[in-house]
């Protein structure tokens, strides 16, 4: 498994609609993720900034969440949440891989 990190942006006063999307994530999205092997997917919210910071392990051979834009689920989400995050021009959330410097298990 692969463990990777990105951070993305949210939209001003959009926290709590994020919070609460996410608590009523689709099941078909939860399908999607598990089957193509993302795993311990995790999100943190630094509220100083609005900055989205995801950690989530992948299978060897599997995409990341942020590959899967041909996806209709994936297409679908997107777009339900380009209202309240920074997007780009195909409703994909602007992202930034974040690169690791340090592990402990």
């Amino acid at each position: 498994m692969n463990k990777i990190a990105f951070k993305m942006k949210l939209m001003p006063n959009c926290r709590e609609e994020y919070k609460r999307r996410h608590d009523q994530i689709w099941p078909e999205m939860v399908a999607l993720l598990k089957g193509r092997g993302v795993s311990d997917y995790t999100i943190f919210l630094d509220e100083e900034s609005d900055t989205l910071f995801a950690v989530q392990r992948q299978s060897e051979d599997g995409p990341s969440s942020q590959e899967m834009g041909s996806h209709p689920v994936m297409q679908r989400w997107w777009k339900y949440m380009a209202d309240i995050m920074e997007t780009n021009s195909d409703f994909s959330p602007v992202s930034k891989p974040l690169k690791r410097v340090f592990h402990l298990d």
